[in-house]
């Protein structure tokens, strides 16, 4: 996991090179996990947590998980960008329940991710990314309303998992409230505050 501590100066390294990568992408259309993903800021509080959101108090999203098991992941470099996630290790087939109340934005099957489900919150300013699960909850389907703490998938390692664990990760949507486009935010930081 996480090698050292990164630098202000490798901060913006990290964010210019995600950048670059993001605007130099052709596969955001056709594969919009996180990586491929743009903020319309993306040097303006990298990651950093709105209060509102933290003051959301989610639900961990796979129960049984305790906030003080977490680890910071967020910067720790994947390539030309950072993780923008956190990885919850699980055993497969464990649940994985809907952080707060909202609606599936989308269910969507990516190389990178594997099994994914994007979640919005219900005021359509967030999302939330669930990927590598092993499967969607029995009927599960995208425009469903969802509440806090329903089973909506369960742990697996699809995608390009090498082990079970959920990828969990939050965006700040823009305007278009597009499922495939927000600024990263640390979950860490929300799920531990």
């Amino acid at each position: 996991m996480r090698a050292g501590a990164i630098t202000v100066a490798g901060m913006g390294a990290l964010a210019l090179a995600g950048a670059l990568w993001i605007f130099s992408s052709t596969s955001a259309v056709s594969d919009p996990s996180p990586s491929a993903r743009g903020g319309s800021d993306l040097n303006a509080h990298v990651g950093s947590a709105p209060e509102d959101l933290i003051a959301k108090r989610l639900t961990m999203p796979v129960p049984g998980i305790k906030a003080e098991d977490l680890s910071p992941q967020f910067y720790v470099a994947r390539a030309e960008r950072g993780h923008e996630a956190i990885d919850i290790i699980a055993t497969r087939g464990e649940p994985v329940v809907a952080v707060e109340d909202g609606k599936i934005a989308k269910l969507f099957l990516s190389k990178p991710g594997g099994i994914t489900i994007y979640q919005f919150d219900p005021t359509e300013t967030y999302a939330y990314y669930y990927a590598h699960l092993d499967r969607y909850a029995d009927g599960l389907a995208e425009g469903d309303s969802v509440k806090r703490g329903q089973v909506i998938g369960y742990v697996g390692s699809t995608g390009n998992a090498a082990t079970p664990h959920l990828h969990f990760a939050i965006f700040l949507l823009g305007p278009e409230r597009q499922w495939w486009k927000g600024e990263a935010l640390d979950p860490y930081s929300v799920l531990r505050p």
